[in-house]
């Protein structure tokens, strides 16, 4: 299990309310653009990052988790895994306070290094999925 339910509701509701979103761009068809709304719903500030660095729902995006000019406290992870521990050190180096990797997205050396820099992290898990129990 990587993100036991006290961290998943840790990094919920207690790490902060702005969510670098990487992978997110308009694609409605992507599970990153359902997962942001949700996000915003419950509160949180999305923050698009993708190479085409789109506006998406209303929020600017940014080519790179370096690019974004304010801090963030989670980026949630859609890249796939060959691709998600580079994110997890960027957002390390970003000084981010959570990482969370999406559902299907599995790298544990990346989650060994993220956990020892003193990061909440969760893998393998939806925050769509999981907020929505927490406000129940």
């Amino acid at each position: 299990m990587y993100g036991d339910a006290e961290t998943v509701r840790r990094i919920l509701t207690g790490t902060g309310d702005t969510w670098a979103v990487v992978g997110l761009s308009n694609n409605t068809s992507r599970a990153a653009y359902g997962v942001a709304a949700v996000l915003q719903r419950f509160g949180k500030r999305i923050v698009p990052v993708h190479p085409k660095a789109e506006t998406v729902h209303g929020e600017q995006g940014y080519a790179s988790l370096e690019d974004i000019p304010f801090p963030v406290d989670v980026v949630d992870v859609f890249v796939n895994s060959e691709l998600a521990g580079a994110v997890a050190d960027q957002a390390v180096a970003a000084g981010a306070k959570a990482v969370w990797f999406q559902l299907g997205v599995v790298d544990e050396k990346a989650f060994e290094r993220t956990r020892a820099a003193g990061l909440a992290m969760v893998m393998d898990r939806c925050p769509a999925i999981e907020i929505p129990r927490l406000a129940g």
